[in-house]
């Protein structure tokens, strides 16, 4: 297996999964001293970008993933190749679901200044990517650990 697929793969995990640890542990927390007029426009704006990053992750994860998954093929590959490859799939459904969803309803409270209905779709979305931080985090277990 040539490593620059292998390269691509795993940086795009860090960017994505590090950029949920960012926003849940250090920048959320932070912007919480914010009133809500302040906070949840800051955090949409953050959020736009940091989601592009995703998109963008995403294609390169599957590109790399189907890439170096085919010329193997499924019975040849390590089982935590299997975990990995199904909680992956199980990871981009729940970012769709967050940004067509939860996000686009962010944006919606906040152009027309509904701050309780921003901060219930800010906190929707801080479980929704918490919880892919943690399916990520066994994708890359299951990779590691199953052999």
């Amino acid at each position: 297996m040539s490593s620059l697929p292998l390269f691509f793969h795993v940086a795009a995990s860090i960017l994505w999964l590090g950029g949920i640890a960012f926003m849940l542990f250090a920048l959320r927390p932070s912007a919480l001293v914010l009133p809500p007029p302040q906070r949840l426009p800051m955090m949409m704006a953050v959020l736009t970008r940091f989601f592009v990053i995703v998109w963008c992750a995403i294609a390169v994860l599957a590109l790399t993933g189907i890439g170096m998954l085919v010329p193997t093929g499924m019975k040849g590959v390590p089982i935590g190749w299997h975990v990995m490859t199904g909680l992956g799939t199980l990871m981009f459904l729940i970012f769709g679901h967050l940004y067509f969803g939860p996000f686009r309803r962010l944006k919606a409270a906040v152009t027309a200044s509904d701050w309780p209905e921003g901060g219930r779709r800010m906190a929707q979305i801080a479980t929704l990517a918490t919880l892919n931080l943690g399916l990520g985090a066994i994708a890359i277990a299951a990779v590691l650990l199953m052999k």
